[in-house]
């Protein structure tokens, strides 16, 4: 089965660039064309739960592209986007495809290569969490056949309830919009309850499997002051949709990247993840050039991003304070 994809987007240049970890040199084989084996056409799939923007795509093909690939020359893509529960079989088709490397978008992507091959190099991307929920061994050594980006969501939580605060002075009690089934689910509400804990503010919890959880989510939160959310595929596959229900329940929010911002939510905190998907074409290029996956460190951002929506907040009647608006990489008016 193979998706379809949202057409071209790019948004806008951000104010401060993203800036990814050094890694001693691990990455520093020079990216030139034809540096490929000659007459090898690479065959590399593409494995997430949930549609990514098309831009986030866009940036990993052409990481691949200054890389030397051109599809459908000397490369193929295969595009396996779907439903968790749909994963696996995806992953075991990648293989049987004999992929020469997975792409692995977010968490549960990565879990679904991982227990469909050992022998396939995967590399994931934007994913939190890797040692926590077993997939790697360790971020400078994660062994086997796998490696890649992540998020660093651990940095998250805590910052996105101080900057809910301080937009909301008053805020004490606050929705949080899970996603069960997830994998990284239960680490990050443990990291939510921790942050709200050294605040004092109290978390409300409301569960979100799927779009048809949405409307009764909502309802649910009742009189909170405010909006967090998990950082799973499913919020960015259907932000529109949460960005309106947010708007419509009059609730200040925080999202956890930007393109629910882009589509009408309030503000967010959280890594660029373009720069992923672009870096991401580069552990591919090295693992398609033969160096084993399990021997590339993991690389951690050290830049997040603060987007605010002006709009929105006057929507809301919501004032936006100036020290947030100082601090914003970017602002949607």
């Amino acid at each position: 089965m193979r998706s379809t994809v949202e057409p071209p987007y790019r948004p806008a240049m951000d104010r401060r660039r993203f800036l990814l970890t050094s890694l001693a040199g691990a990455l520093a084989a020079p990216l030139a064309a034809g540096a490929q084996q000659a007459g090898k056409v690479y065959r590399v799939g593409f494995l997430r739960a949930g549609q990514p923007p098309k831009f986030w795509i866009d940036e990993f093909r052409d990481g691949l592209r200054e890389a030397g690939y051109v599809e459908g020359q000397n490369l193929i893509i295969e595009y396996r986007i779907g439903t968790l529960d749909q994963l696996p079989q995806f992953a075991e088709e990648l293989v049987r495809l004999k992929a020469d490397v997975i792409l692995a978008s977010a968490s549960s992507a990565g879990i679904a290569a991982k227990k469909a091959t050992t022998t396939v190099p995967i590399v994931f991307t934007s994913l939190s969490h890797p040692v926590e929920i077993g997939l790697i061994e360790s971020l400078a050594h994660p062994g086997g056949n796998i490696t890649g980006l992540t998020v660093n969501a651990a940095a998250h939580a805590g910052k996105r309830l101080e900057l809910l605060r301080e937009l909301v002075p008053a805020l004490k009690h606050v929705a949080v919009l899970t996603h069960p089934g997830h994998p990284t689910d239960a680490v990050q509400r443990k990291e939510m309850r921790e942050a709200a804990r050294a605040l004092g503010l109290q978390l409300h919890p409301t569960a979100v499997r799927g779009l048809e959880d949405l409307e009764a989510a909502f309802k649910a939160v009742g009189r909170a002051d405010g909006l967090i959310n998990v950082d799973t595929p499913l919020f960015t596959t259907h932000r529109a949709r949460f960005a309106e229900l947010a708007a419509k329940g009059r609730l200040p929010a925080i999202w956890t990247n930007r393109t629910i911002v882009e589509a009408g939510g309030l503000m967010s905190f959280g890594t660029y993840i373009p720069a992923l998907f672009r870096r991401a074409a580069i552990y591919v290029d090295r693992v398609l050039k033969g160096t084993r996956p399990g021997d590339l460190p993991v690389e951690q951002p050290t830049k997040f991003e603060l987007v605010i929506n002006l709009k929105t907040a006057k929507a809301l009647g919501l004032t936006i304070p100036p020290s947030l608006l100082a601090r914003a990489d970017q602002i949607i008016e």
